[in-house]
């Protein structure tokens, strides 16, 4: 069951940035501290034992606690949580600075996209370990097929609105809940974009992505999302989206 905590100033924004979040308590203020003026930070607790929600709580952020174990649960808890107009999304591990968000938000705002994703450009040794990276260029590949999408990365590091999101019933809640958001997106003929983001080692280890047993069982994941069937559009008619150039 998920349970919302509100930190004792929550202000109303038009943007809200949802921050998975499993024992990142080091990593914690160095994300927080660079979410952008008049943004809500979403630190959603999936289940820490080191103080992460507290630490969340007391640098300013909502805190929403999920139960329920798995990356696309603590996503999903998220977005359900967020009353802002444009969501985004970011690991809260130190790899990405949700800084770099600004200009996705604003090219959602002013219609020019309907969903914006960073791709990882790693910066320094050991930002991006090669099963990670192998891993991705394999899931990019099927997700060209299946789509036509021609994207790089599957990275966390994205934003879009927040009702057209909800509309797209996402329902996986472990690691292919990112990749199921494009599918889906794709399938309703959304607008996607991708942009160059830089990818700094991140504080701690990777629960997804640390091992090539943790990469691999990733990529089942996501490989059963790309096999479900185009969606049905409501106004009829299938709805995969032809290729991109």
């Amino acid at each position: 069951m998920t349970t919302v905590t509100t930190s004792p100033t929550s202000p109303t924004t038009d943007v809200d940035v949802v921050l998975p979040c499993l024992n990142e308590a080091e990593a914690l203020p160095w994300v927080l501290g660079r979410i952008p003026a008049g943004w809500r930070a979403l630190v959603v607790d999936n289940g820490s034992t080191d103080g992460s929600a507290d630490i969340a709580r007391a640098l300013g952020a909502t805190v929403v606690h999920e139960a329920r174990r798995g990356f696309g649960a603590a996503c999903h808890a998220g977005l359900t949580a967020a009353t802002a107009d444009i969501v985004c999304f970011c690991d809260c591990d130190a790899s990405l600075d949700p800084g770099l968000l600004v200009p996705f938000v604003r090219e959602v705002r002013d219609g020019e996209t309907d969903l914006v994703l960073g791709r990882r450009r790693p910066q320094g040794r050991g930002a991006w370990p090669a099963h990670a990276r192998a891993g991705n260029l394999a899931l990019a590949r099927m997700l060209r097929r299946r789509t036509g999408l021609r994207l790089h990365d599957l990275g966390p590091l994205r934003a879009a609105r927040r009702e057209p999101l909800l509309a797209l019933s996402l329902d996986d809640r472990r690691s292919g809940y990112p990749l199921q958001m494009v599918v889906r997106a794709a399938d309703a003929g959304w607008r996607i974009t991708e942009r160059d983001v830089a990818y700094l080692p991140r504080t701690g280890t990777s629960k997804v992505t640390g091992t090539w047993r943790g990469t691999w069982q990733a990529v089942r994941d996501m490989s059963r999302v790309l096999n479900e069937p185009p969606r049905l559009r409501a106004g009829g008619g299938w709805s995969r989206s032809s290729p991109r150039p």
